[in-house]
């Protein structure tokens, strides 16, 4: 999988899809509904959870991009595809959507045009 660089595609994107979940169904909830119970004017969990899950979370969205434009310049996924990547890559449950198309591009195949 991570010799391909469709396959590297799919994995950054999954993994930057899981992030995304942790992000908004565990970080952000343990900020806003521990905001509401420590009053102790310490770092929270939540706030400590956001920070680290949104680093790590910005970081592979960054990372995605990247193999998402080289597996374009090697040719190995249309502009068609990249576009549909990028807008999958900001929304919710995207990259598991887009997951499907790209597990139809075999590895060795090299898309028609590159436009």
């Amino acid at each position: 999988m991570w010799s391909d660089p469709v396959g590297r595609v799919r994995a950054v994107g999954t993994i930057e899809g899981v992030s995304a979940l942790l992000l908004f169904f565990v970080a952000m909830p343990l900020k806003y509904v521990g905001a509401l119970q420590d009053l102790s004017g310490q770092p929270e969990l939540g706030i400590l959870a956001v920070r680290w899950v949104g680093s790590i979370h910005g970081g592979l969205f960054v990372l995605y991009a990247a193999v998402t434009f080289l597996a374009w310049g090697q040719g190995k996924l249309t502009a068609k595809l990249v576009g549909l990547a990028a807008v999958a890559s900001i929304v919710p449950f995207g990259p598991f959507v887009i997951d499907r198309k790209l597990k139809t591009v075999e590895p060795h195949d090299s898309p028609e045009s590159s436009w």
